[in-house]
């Protein structure tokens, strides 16, 4: 199996990077360590404006992509030319401006001097080329054409002109204030969403991954298509803290694909369950690619009731993976691993089980009504700990330290709500003391160094993503254009409202062929979510429509993300294996139209127990059918007409027009009473 690095260079989702050295290598990891020391001290003390740090998180995103990423692909990848040393630079320097001229610019708010329109203008520049080279050209393109509207619109033909904006009121709207670039995007971006990937990445290099793969072996290993249903699990677990399906892809895959290449699944096959498994990352909380948190602050609701909401849907996806696997591997008879390749799931569970006090204290903690960034700090905190006292107490052989660590690991926790951050903070010094003067403690210093280094790294997409989608935010919320496109689905919608909601999940598909969820989501949510609320969609469920849908796109080709990352480990046609992921994922496609005729699957509207339990019952029995009629095998071989006959079963259970539950129900009971009775023939003849 190849190694992990040499994948990766394979297929980089963000862009060719340079690979440093010397003083420019020392260079970017201090600016890397600088980016997530500035975020944890905004985290834990919260020191300046909400003005000023979002500000000064663009700066930080700006200076690490001029410094990682070329200008061409083409570019020298050893080392930072000139320009770029002065790019980084100036939109480092200018994201200062906020802060030093904070009373003047709120004393002059829309009344911009020639120096704010200067800066700011040149800030939107900087943002737009740093985008470019981190995620191409789709979304700049994207963004262009809205900023376009903004200062040419007032050309077009009713509706879709407007009465015309000078340049000095779209550089102030886009820059200046908090409803473009520095709006609610990168405001999330800037606390809640860096903490979590910080998490991921603290929880990574502790070992993380690798628990995962022990408990999904154990577990499933020695099952009928084991090695595809541990891909499933282990994915499913990764998705608990990482927010990047494609990242996903890149790691877990490393081993799964292989070890389901070895047990007789084919290279497609391999790539497209890895790919599936893996984009459902996105919608597994506590995390669900960042998109929660802004759909949290957009909504004004709490955090917790979007965990709430994609808990069952997120459960059937997974469910539906889960069930085409066990399909496909029945069809090819293919059986589980052998049982002396499969550990014990209690005892890796005995050996690491520290590695879930985080996520467990985490998950408790937004349930118990903290907030996100409390949450994330605590989680992070407590990340750091286990870290650096499992690596103390691994190098001292007196129990009486390691019973010492974990009774003040117990007090720390405690005191943590009593006296606030300074009580971690105390034991984190003490801690990284003792780590200087046992033997090997350095090395856990690294690993934590590295945790910083690499969460800063991975929250540039993310960040680049958010800040220059806020582009789109400023001129809607300037314009009001978003009203228009509104109003022809709410026309629509009038007619049918299926039509309005395949009308948004096609616009949905296709900005997600160019760009990645978070914009997805943020651009749709603020054009068609609303109308879907017109119509009577209720507002997380309408969120979410438009959420799960931008995630489909990373599946679905010609432009499938996850797609050409699993084939670059599995050595296979990415189109081929991004059609076979769509068919495994069919259920990302049916679970939104049910919630939004039954809010009940989403925990929305005036839901009742007896009425969550039927929809999910119904939801699993379409899945059943519908895994039948994609493989083609349920117990036995499946004919062209009962392939038919099952579809229709389950778009009848999909549907929600009266009777159509009942004649689903009858059909897929007859539809086993046959199948049974044919499985049984057969094996009398």
């Amino acid at each position: 199996m190849s190694s992990p690095n040499t994948q990766v260079e394979e297929f980089q989702e963000h862009g060719a990077q340079r690979t440093l050295s010397g003083i420019a290598l020392k260079i970017l990891i201090a600016a890397a360590l600088a980016f997530s020391t500035y975020q944890l001290i905004v985290a834990a003390f919260h020191p300046l404006s909400s003005l000023t740090i979002r500000s000064l998180h663009v700066g930080f995103l700006l200076m690490l992509t001029f410094l990682i990423y070329p200008a061409f692909k083409s570019g020298k990848l050893t080392s930072v030319v000139w320009y770029d040393w002065l790019l980084a630079a100036t939109g480092f320097g200018l994201s200062f401006y906020h802060w030093i001229f904070e009373g003047d610019l709120i004393q002059r708010s829309g009344d911009p001097s020639s120096a704010d329109l200067v800066v700011g203008a040149i800030m939107i520049v900087l943002v737009f080329e740093a985008t470019r080279r981190m995620l191409g050209w789709a979304l700049p393109i994207v963004c262009g054409t809205f900023l376009l509207y903004g200062l040419f619109g007032q050309y077009l033909p009713l509706p879709l002109g407007h009465r015309g904006y000078g340049f000095d009121q779209i550089v102030s709207q886009l820059f200046l204030g908090t409803e473009g670039i520095l709006g609610i995007p990168i405001m999330v971006s800037a606390t809640y969403i860096f903490l979590f990937i910080l998490f991921g990445a603290f929880l990574e290099h502790a070992g993380m991954i690798k628990l995962f793969n022990a408990i999904a072996l154990g577990l499933v290993g020695q099952a009928k298509g084991g090695p595809a249903k541990v891909a499933i699990i282990s994915s499913g677990f990764m998705g608990t803290i990482s927010g990047s399906g494609v990242a996903n892809v890149l790691t877990v895959g490393q081993f799964t694909i292989p070890l389901m290449k070895r047990f007789g699944y084919s290279s497609v096959f391999a790539g497209a369950v890895e790919a599936t498994a893996s984009m459902g990352g996105q919608i597994m909380p506590p995390v669900m690619g960042a998109v929660a948190f802004i759909m949290a602050e957009t909504l004004n609701v709490p955090y917790v009731d979007i965990v709430k909401a994609a808990v069952i849907p997120a459960t059937l996806y997974y469910v539906t993976a889960f069930w085409m696997v066990h399909l496909e591997a029945g069809r090819m008879g293919l059986v589980g691993l052998p049982k002396d390749q499969c550990p014990s799931p209690l005892k890796a569970l005995k050996e690491n089980w520290y590695l879930l006090l985080p996520l467990a204290a985490l998950v408790g903690m937004l349930f118990h009504g903290f907030t996100p960034m409390f949450a994330g700090l605590t989680g992070l905190a407590l990340t750091a700990i286990l870290i650096l006292g499992a690596a103390v107490a691994a190098r001292v052989s007196s129990m009486a330290f390691r019973y010492v660590f974990w009774v003040g690991l117990g007090l720390a926790a405690a005191t943590f709500f009593e006296f606030g951050i300074y009580a971690i903070l105390a034991v984190i010094a003490l801690l990284v003391l003792a780590c200087f003067l046992v033997k090997g403690g350095r090395d856990t210093l690294r690993t934590i160094r590295a945790s910083l280094i690499d969460g800063a790294k991975q929250a540039l997409p993310v960040g680049m993503a958010c800040a220059i989608v806020g582009v789109i935010i400023g001129v809607l919320t300037l314009t009001g254009a978003a009203s228009s496109f509104a109003g022809f689905i709410l026309t629509v919608g009038d007619k049918s409202l299926f039509l309005s909601l395949f009308l948004t999940m096609i616009v949905c598909l296709i900005l997600g062929m160019g760009i990645p969820t978070i914009p997805n989501y943020i651009i749709t949510s603020s054009i068609a979510a609303p109308a879907l609320l017109s119509l009577g969609v209720p507002l997380i469920v309408s969120h979410m429509f438009v959420f799960y849908f931008g995630i489909m796109a990373d599946l679905t080709p010609p432009v499938a993300l996850a797609a050409f990352a699993a084939a670059s480990i599995a050595k296979a046609s990415p189109m081929r294996i991004g059609v076979k992921a769509t068919q495994i994922a069919i259920a990302g496609f049916v679970i939104p139209y049910m919630a939004v005729y039954a809010p009940a699957l989403m925990l929305q509207g005036e839901w009742t127990v007896v009425a969550v339990v039927y929809i999910v019952g119904k939801a699993l029995l379409a899945i059943a059918l519908w895994g039948a009629t994609a493989v083609g095998y349920l117990l036995a071989p499946l004919k062209i007409h009962e392939r038919v006959f099952t579809a229709v079963a389950a778009m009848m259970l999909v549907a929600a027009v009266p009777l159509t539950d009942q004649i689903g129900f009858a059909m897929a009971l007859a539809f086993m009473i046959w199948h049974v009775w044919q499985k049984r023939r057969l094996a009398l003849v």
